[in-house]
C-alpha cells in the first residue's frame, strides 16, 4: 500500500464510544448537537452508534441526520453476522443498512481467545464470516471499515490468525482496516513493532484504534501514524469505557504540529479548547484542566525561575504557541512566585511596570504572607487586583462592613431556615438590613446585596457560578482553617475571590464581599495614571 500520504482520517467515536464512559449519557438532542459541532470542526468520519431495534434513540438519531447536510460522514456501527445466519438474514447488518449511512463500521473477532470462547465457533469460520459480512455491506453500496476487535492481543497470542483476520476483510471489500488496541494494555514499543510486521503486507489502508488503560493511548496512535496509518480513531477529551480512548485533543495537535500530518487542518487547531470545554459542559462532566493542549492548566506557569524565562523567551517553558490549540498563557499566583509574576499579573492593569518596582516587591510579599495563612491566588484573581490595588492605593473599596450575624434556626434533624443581620457602611451612611435564605452563606449574600442595591444597583447583575470550601488542617479538627473560593459573573467576565478563616462563615463573606468590590472596581476604574509615573527602585543611584 502507499503510505506516502501526507492526510491522516480523523474517525471520531465521541457519540459511541465515549457514551461509554461512566457518568455520561447524550440525548438525541446532545448527539445532534455534537454532531454539527463535529462537523463545523472539520472531523472526516463521526460514528454516530450501534442502530438496533432495542435503541430507538440511535436510529432517531440517524434519521435526523440524514436531514443536517453534513460534510462529515456519518457512521453506523455494529459486528459482523451471527455465526448461524446468513449475512441476509442477519438483524445486525440489516440495521446497519436500516440506518442509511454511506459509511458502516464493523467489528469482528481477531483474537482467538475471543472465537473460541466468546463465540466459541471454529476460528476458520470467524474468518469466514468477517469475510461475507464485509462483501454483503459492500455489494449494497457501503463503504465499509473493519476494525479488528483486540488485535494486538490477538497478534501477540497468534500473529498469523491475527493478520488472517484482516485480510479476511480485506478480501470482502473494506476500504480500510483498525488495528485496535481494545484492552488498552499494549506499550507503544509493541504497537511499533506490531504495525511494522503487518503493514507491508495490506494492499488496502490502516487506521488505528487505541484505548487508554495503560496511559498511553495517544503514544500508541501516533506510533501507528508514524508507521503508515492514515486513520485515526478516538474520542474528543478522551471519553470511553473504563480509562478511555485515545483523547483526540492530543492527537490532532500533535499529528499537526509535531509530524506535519494534515487531519483536520491548522486553521482549525484553534477552535480545539472551545470545543472541549463545550463537550464537557453537554456532557455534563468536569473539565479536565490538566489535559495537554485544551486544559486550562496547559500554558499556566506557576514556578519564579519559569516565569521569569518566560517573560523573556515562551519557547523556553512551552512546547507551542498556546493560541494555536485555542488556548492562553497563564502566570500562577503563590507563595512560589517571584516579582516577574507579579509584574506579570499586573501588566494588564499597569503596563510597563518593572519588575524591580520597590512596589511589586511589597506585593511580593504580601502574597507570599497571605499564601502561608492559607489563601489561594490561582482561582481568586479577583481578590489578588483587588489586594494589588489597595496596597498600590489606587482603589478605595466602596463599602465597609460594620457588623453581621447569622441565625439558624433547626428543628429536630430539619434546618426550617437561615437569617443574616448586615451593617455596613456606604459613604458614611449606615445600611441594616437582613436576609432570608437556604443556609447562612445565601442569607448573607442576600441581606449584603440588598444592603447595597440602591447605591449600587450593578451588583444586580452579579451571580454565584461555584463556591468551594476547602479544611486546609484537618488535624485542627473543627478548630481547622477553611479556604472558600467562588466564582463569580456579571454575563461578561468571570472571576474568582477567596476567603481565609477558622470560621467558615467568616471565610465565605470575605469571598462575598470581594466579589462585590471586585465588580463595583471593574466597573467603575480604569488603570490609575499615576502609575505611568512612578519612580522604579532599581538598585543603582542615579539615572
Amino acid at each position: 500500500m502507499d503510505v506516502a500520504t501526507n492526510t491522516v482520517e480523523v474517525y471520531d467515536s465521541t457519540l459511541r464510544d465515549g457514551a461509554q464512559a461512566e457518568g455520561i449519557s447524550y440525548s438525541l438532542d446532545d448527539k445532534l448537537l455534537i454532531l454539527r459541532r463535529l462537523d463545523a470542526l472539520g472531523v472526516h468520519y463521526v460514528e454516530g452508534g450501534w442502530p438496533n431495534p432495542t435503541n430507538p434513540k440511535d436510529l432517531a438519531f440517524f434519521a435526523a441526520a440524514r436531514r443536517l447536510g453534513l460534510r462529515t460522514r456519518v457512521t453506523a456501527f455494529g459486528s459482523t453476522r451471527r455465526a448461524s445466519r446468513r449475512p441476509a438474514d442477519d438483524p445486525t447488518l440489516a440495521t446497519l443498512l436500516k440506518a442509511e449511512t454511506s459509511v458502516v463500521c464493523v467489528f469482528g473477532k481477531s483474537w482467538l481467545l475471543h472465537v473460541t470462547e466468546a463465540l466459541r465457533i471454529d476460528p476458520a469460520a470467524n474468518l469466514e464470516l468477517i469475510e461475507d459480512s464485509v462483501a454483503y455491506l459492500v455489494a449494497k453500496g457501503r463503504e465499509v471499515i473493519y476494525d479488528a476487535e483486540h488485535f494486538f492481543d490477538g497478534y501477540r497470542d497468534d500473529p498469523a490468525y491475527a493478520l488472517s483476520s484482516l485480510l479476511a476483510a480485506q478480501r470482502g471489500g473494506a476500504r480500510l482496516v483498525a488495528l485496535c488496541d481494545t484492552n488498552g494494555g499494549t506499550l507503544p514499543s509493541e504497537v511499533s513493532r506490531v504495525v511494522a510486521a503487518v503493514a507491508p503486507q495490506l494492499r488496502v489502508p490502516f487506521g488505528i484504534h487505541a484505548h487508554n488503560d495503560s496511559g498511553v493511548a495517544v503514544a500508541n496512535t501516533l506510533a501507528a501514524v508514524e508507521l503508515g496509518a492514515t486513520q485515526v480513531q478516538g474520542t474528543f477529551n478522551g471519553y470511553g469505557e473504563r480509562c478511555g480512548n485515545a483523547n483526540l485533543c492530543a492527537v490532532l495537535p500533535n499529528l499537526e504540529l509535531k509530524l506535519g500530518k494534515t487531519s483536520i487542518g491548522r486553521q482549525r487547531l484553534p477552535e480545539l479548547m472551545e470545543f472541549s470545554r463545550f463537550l464537557s459542559e453537554v456532557a455534563n462532566v468536569y473539565h479536565d484542566h490538566r489535559q495537554p493542549f485544551v486544559g486550562e492548566s496547559a500554558f499556566a506557569h506557576k514556578g519564579g525561575v519559569h516565569i521569569d524565562a518566560m517573560t523573556k523567551n515562551p519557547a523556553s517553558y512551552e512546547h507551542c504557541e498556546p493560541a494555536v490549540v485555542g488556548n492562553q498563557r497563564r502566570f500562577l499566583l503563590s507563595d512560589q512566585s517571584g516579582s516577574t509574576t507579579i509584574a506579570g499579573k499586573l501588566a494588564r492593569v499597569y503596563p510597563g511596570l518593572d519588575k524591580r518596582d520597590g512596589a511589586v516587591q511589597s506585593l511580593l510579599m504580601e502574597v507570599k504572607r497571605l499564601e502561608h495563612e492559607g489563601y489561594q491566588f490561582e482561582a481568586a484573581e479577583g481578590s489578588f487586583e483587588l489586594m494589588a490595588r489597595r496596597v498600590l492605593g489606587s482603589y478605595r473599596d466602596r463599602f465597609r462592613l460594620v457588623s453581621y450575624r447569622t441565625i439558624i434556626r433547626r428543628t429536630g434533624l430539619a434546618t426550617e431556615d437561615a437569617e443574616a443581620i448586615v451593617k455596613v457602611d456606604v459613604d458614611g451612611q449606615t445600611h441594616h438590613t437582613v436576609g432570608e435564605g437556604d443556609g447562612p452563606v445565601n442569607a448573607l449574600d442576600r441581606a449584603l446585596r440588598k444592603a447595597l442595591q440602591v447605591a449600587f444597583p450593578a451588583i444586580n447583575d452579579v451571580r454565584l457560578e461555584d463556591y468551594k470550601v476547602r479544611v486546609l488542617s484537618s488535624s485542627d479538627g473543627t478548630a481547622a482553617k477553611v479556604r472558600v473560593l467562588i466564582e463569580s459573573s456579571d454575563g461578561v467576565d468571570v472571576w474568582g475571590t477567596v476567603g481565609v478563616s477558622e470560621n467558615i462563615i467568616d471565610a465565605s463573606w470575605i469571598a462575598l464581599a470581594d466579589s462585590l468590590h471586585y465588580k463595583l472596581m471593574k466597573d467603575t476604574l480604569a488603570a490609575p495614571d499615576p502609575m505611568a509615573t512612578r519612580q522604579v527602585d532599581t538598585g543603582e543611584s542615579g539615572t
